[in-house]
């Protein structure tokens, strides 16, 4: 199995930092695992490496489409797979838990397209009766979907009815595809919350509102944080104060909620980021090991 490391953590914890202090210890590459990042253009918004940093060490994944081009999880699964394949000691790289479990894992994203007819067909049925026809027909899936979620379990449905393979063989996310080790930056909350306010105030200080004025002028209204939070301020419903307080609530959030999921659904490596330059010596220590190392 192919070894992968991945560094991931809160936003402004540090993870672009460590990655590239490891990748250049290693003899790395950086993968990026953000869905905000690979366009270009979104440049202090979306907090990405600097030049300087690119020329450190080689990143892949940032500044390679349009804002108005599409970039979703299967394109990121494909891509960074594809990547992977051609470096000798790959490093993800990111805060996109969805996105490095993609990669990581067996996720298939490539089952039949919803047909809204076919729900309509079952509008009569209770979602018991919906849960236990599924369940005559593929009982695996059955086994992960709770009765009362009828989306799912007609998903489940219309894909073995409409004669697709079953909605089973679709999930398969317990299937490691790569050797991982998986760093996850660990701070206290109040740390990293100081952290997050400091990096909005500079992110103002280096010209964020020019930024996305520049791509509202164009038509482009990028939903992501940072810069969502800009429309009603351009269209003279808020004040600029209010749209940095309200980038920073945001981006707390977000960071409670990357915590919670990299605790939950990923087999990370939890690491205190107090202090740096003991975490940088430990994560090269137990990278050593996890290569062979000497």
């Amino acid at each position: 199995m192919k070894k992968v490391v991945a560094i991931v953590g809160p936003t402004a914890s540090g993870k672009s930092k460590l990655a590239i202090d490891l990748a250049l210890y290693f003899n790395g590459e950086i993968i990026s695992c953000d869905s905000v990042s690979v366009y270009k253009d979104l440049d202090i918004g979306s907090a990405k490496p600097t030049l300087e940093e690119q020329k450190l060490v080689k990143h892949h994944l940032i500044d390679c489409l349009e804002p108005t081009e599409k970039f979703d999880v299967a394109t990121c699964q494909q891509l960074a797979r594809n990547l992977i394949s051609k470096i000798d000691r790959p490093f993800i790289c990111g805060g996109t838990g969805l996105y490095l479990n993609a990669i990581l894992y067996n996720y298939e994203f490539n089952s039949p397209k919803r047909d809204d007819s076919f729900a309509k067909s079952y509008s009569d049925y209770s979602n018991l009766e919906l849960y236990n026809l599924l369940k005559e027909k593929d009982p695996l899936a059955c086994d992960k979907l709770h009765p009362n979620n009828r989306k799912r379990v007609l998903r489940a449905l219309e894909t073995y009815i409409k004669g697709h393979n079953l909605l089973s063989s679709f999930n398969k996310k317990d299937e490691a595809l790569y050797d991982s080790y998986i760093i996850y930056i660990d701070i206290a909350r109040e740390i990293l919350y100081e952290r997050i306010n400091k990096r909005v105030d500079l992110m103002f200080d280096l010209g964020l509102e020019k930024e996305v004025y520049d791509l509202y002028q164009k038509g482009i209204m990028v939903d992501a944080i940072g810069y969502k939070e800009f429309i009603p301020y351009f269209e003279g419903l808020i004040s600029l104060d209010m749209v940095k307080e309200e980038i920073k609530l945001n981006t707390r959030h977000l960071a409670k909620r990357q915590k919670t999921w990299f605790k939950n659904q990923t087999k990370a490596n939890f690491y205190d980021v107090l202090n740096y330059d003991k975490l940088l010596e430990e994560t090269k220590s137990d990278l050593k090991a996890f290569w062979g190392l000497k």
